[in-house]
């Protein structure tokens, strides 16, 4: 098994590691830091995660120590926010049913009444994509975050899809269910996609 990347996930706090698993493929797995807090004693933390984790040598204590510390400092952060109305977007013909936006907060999607989901520049407020392919309302969606590359949409058509973020590709209809889709979540992994419906 080889280490290729961390990935950082803020809630709940963790670092999932991926890697290429004996067969070449790439595989990941997590570690919970539940009960981290400015308290912690990172050094000690740090070598614990490598004792337990074969996946981890001496050589990535250093940038592991790193990853805690910017988790550590981002869950700590009392910063006061203040919010303004930056734009006022007309994106759908029909009313909006969801937003939600992908974990660099640089991208977001809409789902409509008008049965698609739309992909758009947070930054400039431009509609990137248009995910269309559903025959009834897009009641539901998500991005596979931490990844960000792929989007899935729940329909009241009973049907799920799951979309290429970037290109906004069709890979899946999932279908199955016997009522409309009314909710789905990926795992914190971004792997695992689960939906549900009305029955």
């Amino acid at each position: 098994m080889k280490l290729k990347r961390f990935l950082l996930r803020y809630y709940p706090p963790g670092i999932i590691l991926e890697f290429l698993n004996d067969s070449g493929e790439v595989e990941t797995k997590s570690i919970d830091l539940l009960t981290l807090s400015q308290e912690t004693d990172v050094d000690q933390l740090v070598n614990l995660i490598v004792f337990e984790e074969p996946l981890l040598k001496e050589n990535r204590k250093p940038q592991l120590k790193s990853l805690i510390n910017k988790l550590i400092t981002k869950l700590e952060s009392k910063k006061v926010q203040s919010f303004s109305l930056a734009k006022t977007l007309r994106a759908h013909v029909l009313p909006l049913t969801n937003c939600a936006f992908n974990k660099n907060g640089d991208r977001f999607i809409t789902g409509s009444y008008d049965r698609t989901c739309k992909v758009w520049d947070t930054e400039l407020g431009e509609e990137l994509l248009t995910l269309q392919g559903h025959s009834n309302v897009v009641y539901c969606i998500a991005y596979n975050n931490p990844f960000g590359d792929r989007i899935a949409t729940g329909s009241f058509d009973k049907t799920a899809k799951i979309w290429d973020a970037n290109t906004g590709e069709l890979y899946y209809t999932l279908s199955g269910h016997k009522m409309e889709i009314v909710c789905l979540s990926f795992d914190p992994q971004g792997l695992l996609l689960a939906t549900g419906s009305m029955v």
